[in-house]
């Protein structure tokens, strides 16, 4: 066995490593050390300590050995060979008898700074096995990737909104019109910057000012005047006084819905050509927006499978996981954490008791995903595990070789290989699972494939 350059160098070293379960979820982990690779840890010793210390006539770190040893002890050396060791040959142990730890261990020497040899045990938390017993009867309801008709109605009631006229109307104001407002807002008779405006022209129902405005709107006619009191509608500070004037009230027009609107909203001469070109252009998003609710989906109905708690480690890793993704992508536009979490309903608390529920349904899915890969008898080939080194390579912008060489170094290879059967077991249980639509019925998966040229056309419906 080969240890890693460092306190052993490149040496052939001589360690035994038992593994045994223990009490809950945990095993030990023993090591045993022999007097020859031992003393070559305390050598390594003996040199970082001429380091850090002044021996008359000799220049920093060329102390000789005998000499360190006779001024500080043989035994502080082997105290200091310990404190480093350790966690190399713990990690060699682990790495050899493939423990999937998913937590810090417990040390517990069972040697001694006079013993020439080294001996010690670790306790750790493993990864739990489970049992998603249901697996291969899933039932994932998803949207219909198809594109509907209602749907495509409402895009062109959004393209109609967008050529509408306001026509003056001599009658009160109803949700959906637009009135022409004055308003002032102020706090002890003082006006409020930001909260004065002349001529405002308002949607009525659009809650853009305050909830307050909307229903004192409704029903109100020209030359009224409405004057009420409501929290500040950003600050949240003490409530202000509103006037607001209303100086005409404007109904929305809608073009009709015909070939003369199609032609003047788009590059089609008919409503039908608009609508096949909708239909067309949604049909991609629609089909990738369900793909995505199927992995969604099938990961939480598996997680529902699993009977067993998410182990708190595993939850808190995932915790942190997502955090930091979130506040990096919060820095990269601006925005601080605090900025973030202000705008939060139920404020910091809501906002990570719903993060930590989600990361312990995420848990739960992997555990349940690498149960799958065991019965199953899942596995990927080399070469498939190389190809995903030479990505993670080229993501970095380093050499696959470099990048393959440091994952053997540091058994990251082991962990890559475990991730990639988990993402297959994944694929392969979502072409097990049942796919059906809100209202039960069964999805056609070829309508979860990137659409062809000549999809979405009219026929192309529920």
């Amino acid at each position: 066995m080969r240890y890693p350059e460092g306190g052993a160098g490149t040496l052939p070293i001589l360690m035994k490593a038992t593994v045994e379960p223990v009490e809950g979820n945990k095993v030990k982990v023993s090591v045993e050390v022999d007097s020859e690779a031992f003393e070559r840890e305390v050598d390594a010793a003996f040199k970082r300590i001429a380091r850090e210390v002044r021996i008359p006539g000799f220049r920093q770190g060329k102390a000789p050995r005998k000499l360190l040893e006779a001024r500080i002890g043989l035994e502080a050396a082997r105290g200091d060979a310990i404190e480093h060791s350790i966690p190399r040959f713990y990690s060699e142990a682990v790495i050899e008898h493939e423990v999937d730890v998913i937590a810090a261990p417990d040390y517990d020497l069972t040697s001694s700074v006079e013993d020439d040899h080294l001996t010690f045990e670790a306790v750790v938390e493993i990864r739990p096995t489970v049992n998603p017993a249901g697996y291969q009867s899933l039932r994932v309801t998803i949207d219909n990737p198809a594109v509907s008709d209602g749907e495509l109605d409402e895009q062109i009631e959004r393209l109609r909104n967008a050529y509408a006229q306001l026509e003056s109307v001599e009658r009160a104001a109803q949700d959906g019109d637009s009135v022409l407002i004055d308003v002032v807002g102020s706090r002890d008779g003082e006006e409020l910057p930001g909260l004065v405006a002349d001529g405002y022209l308002y949607e009525v129902g659009s809650g853009t000012i305050v909830p307050e405005l909307d229903e004192r709107l409704v029903g109100a006619s020209a030359d009224e005047v409405l004057e009420f009191t409501a929290d500040h509608p950003t600050e949240g500070e003490e409530p202000i006084d509103f006037k607001v004037t209303v100086s005409e009230v404007r109904e929305k027009s809608l073009p009709d819905l015909d070939d003369e609107f199609a032609a003047e909203a788009s590059e089609f001469e008919t409503l039908d050509e608009l609508r096949s070109d909708l239909r067309a252009r949604l049909t991609p998003f629609k089909r990738a927006q369900s793909a995505v609710q199927v992995r969604a989906k099938t990961s939480e109905a598996l997680a529902e499978l699993v009977e067993e708690d998410a182990p708190q480690v595993l939850v808190d890793q995932d915790v942190q996981h997502r955090l930091d993704e979130l506040f990096g992508r919060l820095q990269a536009q601006g925005i601080s954490p605090d900025q973030y979490l202000g705008t939060i309903e139920g404020g910091p608390q809501a906002f990570l008791d719903e993060m930590r529920a989600g990361s312990a349904r995420a848990v739960k899915a992997n555990l349940a995903l690498r149960a799958i890969v065991v019965e199953q008898d899942l596995d990927v080939t080399q070469d498939e595990i190389d190809a995903q080194v030479e990505l993670i390579a080229r993501q970095a912008g380093e050499k696959p070789a470099r990048v393959h060489k440091e994952f053997e170094r540091t058994g990251q290879m082991a962990a890559l290989r475990s991730e990639m059967k988990i993402q297959r077991a994944m694929d392969w249980l979502i072409e097990q699972v049942e796919l059906v639509d809100e209202d039960g019925n069964a999805i056609d998966r070829t309508l979860l494939e990137p659409p062809s040229d000549d999809d979405g056309s009219p026929e192309d419906t529920e």
